[in-house]
């Protein structure tokens, strides 16, 4: 009898041979984001009143920035993840490509801006 997890069971399997790892790089960030989201809003939720120079000082400690850069970059990814899902679901051929090229660049650029306005906040 073999063990196997579920991942390794089904690895390799379907037309792309990727559905699998596509599917646990969602569950991952989703359980990431489960313990991230409320870390954010009780970091940001502080900061939320203050003025901007108490509100660069609060963002120049590293937990902060670590905590939003980390939702950011995860959330993002998660939803590139979920949108690429979408419109392979539910989209045509060369519209498909198009929409899943799009909402990809949309989201590294997102990531970049965030992480460019992180650190300029930071330092």
């Amino acid at each position: 009898m073999r063990y196997l997890t579920d991942y390794k069971r089904v690895h390799g399997h379907g037309s792309a041979h990727s559905g699998a790892h596509h599917y646990w790089n969602t569950q991952v960030s989703s359980a990431a984001l489960v313990i991230l989201v409320p870390l954010f809003i009780f970091t940001f939720g502080h900061a939320l009143g203050m003025e901007y120079a108490d509100a660069v000082e609060y963002y120049s400690r590293p937990l902060p920035v670590l905590i939003a850069a980390l939702t950011m970059i995860v959330g993002l990814i998660h939803f590139k993840n979920g949108a690429q899902v979408m419109f392979e679901d539910y989209t045509k051929a060369k519209v498909r490509i198009s929409l899943i090229l799009l909402s990809t660049a949309f989201s590294y650029v997102c990531i970049g801006l965030v992480l460019f306005a992180l650190v300029k906040l930071a330092l």
